[in-house]
């Protein structure tokens, strides 16, 4: 092997100095350049020595002579404008592969790093999870135009069903930008292994997925001259006792069909399903809206369908804290509890 960890380099398409941090297989290496770190090809860096050793040399020969003329001052050759181009947020993923007993290339594990390509530094709040299940939070930022090593996941564990979620703000608040932005990912295991094998054929260093493109304007709010409705005989009710005008949430709904519709039976299946799930948005908004710390649904158990739809649901909704889906001696493995903040 050419290098080794701790090695200083230069890159040779920017000439910039840097250090040997990770060997990623025969054919790559991570490398650190100013505090930033990302993968090189072997190629395209090398030992700084000849350099430093030419320097040298032409600094001694330039003492020698103490009479510098001016036609023997050397021309400044033109510096292209190194113009960064915005290109979004990007969440990457650098698999790190061994050899097995075969001496094939398999992956251990997946490195994860977020990609900032845009003039703006945000903060993040970063939630890893498996089956709906954290395994991994972060609460921090990230400067422009650089990026950040989130942490790794085992190869095995994409057949777990990793998601990704991210709530960005602005480093620096800007009235006509949103206050936040969502942004999420979700694993699929034939999906990895098909970007593995082309990124191999295309020698491409990561699999690269855009978050966003560009950091979302703040959305424009409607006003209504209410005086003329008012006038009309409309009831104007005052925003902050909205709550006194909702219909009273509930702690527990039961979405068994039969309690929902007396003509259920003449009822396609996705009819059913479509019911049911309008029933659960309608008792969750009322939920969120009386800032209520807990709900229980009842789907029942069945083929799993309404529960899995229920559940991705509620891995969108930043309000959810937690949910679980274990035996309760009310309802066995029927019911979901969900955990609010806000």
């Amino acid at each position: 092997m050419k290098y080794q960890v701790g090695d200083e380099i230069i890159v040779l398409l920017s000439n910039e100095e840097g250090r040997v941090v990770e060997i990623m297989n025969d054919q790559m290496v991570m490398i650190e350049v100013r505090g930033v770190k990302f993968p090189a090809y072997m190629d395209q860096i090398d030992f700084p020595y000849f350099k430093r050793f030419t320097q040298k040399k032409l600094v001694a020969e330039k003492k020698t002579d103490p009479k510098v003329y001016i036609d023997q001052l050397p021309k400044e050759k033109p510096q292209p404008n190194q113009i960064k181009v915005s290109d979004g947020v990007w969440l990457s993923f650098i698999p790190k592969f061994s050899l097995d007993d075969f001496n094939d290339e398999v992956v251990d594990f997946l490195k994860i790093h977020l990609v900032n390509k845009t003039a703006l530094a945000y903060k993040f709040i970063y939630t890893q999870q498996f089956f709906g299940k954290t395994n991994f939070e972060l609460n921090t930022g990230i400067a422009a135009f650089h990026d950040f090593y989130l942490h790794d996941i085992p190869f095995e564990s994409v057949n777990d069903g990793p998601s990704f979620s991210f709530d960005f703000s602005l480093q620096a608040p800007d009235k006509k930008k949103a206050p936040h932005f969502e942004a999420s990912l979700k694993l699929k295991p034939k999906q990895i292994f098909q970007k593995i094998e082309g990124m191999k054929d295309n020698n491409e260093p990561t699999i690269s997925y855009q978050l966003f493109a560009d950091y979302p304007d703040k959305a424009e709010e409607d006003h209504f001259e209410l005086s003329s409705l008012a006038a009309k005989g409309f009831k104007i009710y005052d925003a902050s006792k909205a709550r006194q005008h909702l219909e009273p949430a509930r702690s527990v709904v039961d979405l068994h069909i039969e309690k929902l519709s007396d003509n259920w039976e003449q009822m396609s299946n996705f009819e059913i399903l479509t019911m049911q799930l309008n029933e659960f948005q309608k008792w969750y908004d009322l939920a969120v809206a009386h800032k209520q710390s807990s709900l229980i649904i009842i789907h029942g158990v069945g083929t799993g369908k309404l529960r899995d739809e229920i559940h991705d649901i509620l891995k969108t909704k930043r309000e959810v804290k937690t949910f679980i889906n274990q035996y309760d001696p009310r309802f066995g493995y029927g019911a979901t509890e969900i955990f609010l903040q806000y």
